[in-house]
C-alpha cells in the first residue's frame, strides 16, 4: 500500500505517539521511512542567502534526527532523514514531492483557541495543498 512515508518531526514531546504510529504502519507495509525536520529559525530560513554557518539549533535538529533514526533502524525499518530550512508547510510539501513520498504523517498536539491559530498552522497549510493523503496523529499530552 505505502511505499515511502514522510514523517514530519517537530522535536517535541507530544510526536513520540506519530513515531511508534509510523513504525508500525511501515512494518505492516514494508514502507521505507523518511524522518524530515524543518529548521525554521532566523538562521535556517537566512542559510544560503547568507551563506551562514550552521546553528547550534541545526546541529541539535540534526543529531534529534539522528537518534530516532537509529531507533527505528533497530526495529529493522528501512529510515533516511533530512533536514530541510525554511518555511515548514512549504518544505514538507517540497521534500514529499522530491522523495516521491506516498504518505505525510504529521502530530497534533491539540491546542485551543489561539495555539490553533499560530501552531496548528503547518498542519492546516499542508493538508490544504497536498495531493499526498495526510496521516494525523494525536500526540500523547505530557
Amino acid at each position: 500500500m505505502y511505499q515511502k512515508i514522510l514523517a514530519a518531526l517537530d522535536n517535541s514531546p507530544p510526536e513520540q505517539a506519530l513515531i511508534e504510529h509510523v513504525a508500525r504502519l511501515a512494518a505492516l507495509t514494508r514502507a521505507r521511512v523518511l524522518l524530515l525536520h524543518v529548521a525554521d529559525g532566523w538562521v535556517a530560513r537566512n542559510y544560503d542567502a547568507l551563506q551562514l554557518a550552521e546553528s547550534e539549533e541545526m546541529k541539535e535538529d540534526r543529531a534529534y534526527l539522528g537518534e530516532v533514526a537509529a531507533r527505528l533502524r533497530a526495529q529493522g525499518l528501512d529510515v533516511t532523514t533530512r533536514l530541510a530550512l525554511g518555511d515548514p508547510p512549504k518544505e514538507i510539501l517540497k521534500v514529499a514531492e522530491e522523495e516521491a513520498c506516498d504518505l505525510i504523517a504529521m502530530t497534533t498536539h491539540g491546542h485551543r483557541l489561539l495555539g490553533d491559530l499560530f501552531l496548528g498552522s503547518t498542519i492546516e497549510s499542508v493538508r490544504h495543498k497536498s495531493q499526498i493523503p495526510i496521516l494525523i496523529v494525536r500526540g500523547a499530552t505530557p
